[in-house]
């Protein structure tokens, strides 16, 4: 009797641990998905115009060496703790991480799209989408195939992108963990992961590009109306090898 109680109790804590882990998940994805609209992302014209000379693999290089060293100086504590209220079942500084990484990356991703001439269609909104399941799915958006851009972040779309967010994290979740025991492992699992990323949707990209010689007079990109704070966007001259600075926060 008492061993049965027991285990119905042992049972019972797994499945409230379990709900509350899947909560705070979708808190986070809920809030990435919010932020994403509001990261500040630099056009091809204006790229071009920071980094005279180069070409589009070097261009390429440089943002990818700058999102690389942004996440991997993002630590446990860090300012971007202040973007989110702490989800239930999530220790703050694991929170603030995988909020900052994802704010680095999808601005990384964003602006190779930028690089590769294969802009997204549609306003600020819909480009965030794009750009978010990019970064989910670790792949890069063929832009000319309309059945892969939705036009409106509608009820259904979100629960999908926040089932592939979610989905995203779990996978980073073991990687993330360093950094609550060890920074300096932490940095080293991020850069690793960030260039991983990028070689996939740089890969992706490369199919599709469309070199800048013909390419047609884009409008500039629509600047956020509450654009989030990066202090250096990655890749900002005069900070090194694409060295962005702080992180987000």
């Amino acid at each position: 009797m008492i061993r049965d109680r027991a285990g119905e109790a042992a049972r019972n804590g797994v499945r409230r641990s379990g709900s509350r882990a899947r909560a705070a998940l979708s808190h986070l994805a809920d809030r990435i998905i919010d932020i994403a609209p509001r990261i500040p992302v630099r056009d091809l014209a204006t790229l071009r115009r920071q980094f005279p000379g180069l070409g589009p693999e070097e261009l390429a290089d440089k943002l990818v060496a700058g999102a690389a060293h942004g996440t991997s100086t993002i630590g446990a504590g860090i300012g971007a703790a202040a973007m989110l209220p702490v989800p239930p079942a999530m220790p703050t500084e694991l929170a603030a991480e995988i909020t900052g990484v994802a704010a680095v990356e999808l601005k990384l991703i964003a602006e190779l799209h930028e690089v590769y001439g294969v802009r997204p269609p549609g306003h600020l909104r819909t480009r965030s989408t794009v750009y978010l399941s990019s970064w989910s799915g670790e792949r890069g958006i063929d832009v000319t195939r309309p059945s892969t851009v939705d036009s409106a972040l509608g009820g259904q779309m979100k629960r999908r992108l926040r089932q592939q967010i979610m989905k995203r994290m779990v996978r980073d979740l073991p990687n993330l963990m360093p950094f609550l025991v060890g920074a300096a492992v932490g940095a080293v699992v991020n850069r690793r992961d960030t260039r991983r990323l990028a070689a996939r949707v740089r890969s992706d990209l490369r199919k599709i590009q469309v070199p800048w010689d013909e390419l047609p007079a884009l409008p500039p990109l629509e600047t956020p109306k509450a654009p989030l704070p990066m202090d250096e966007a990655p890749g900002k001259p005069g900070s090194g090898d694409g060295d962005p600075g702080r992180p987000p926060h």
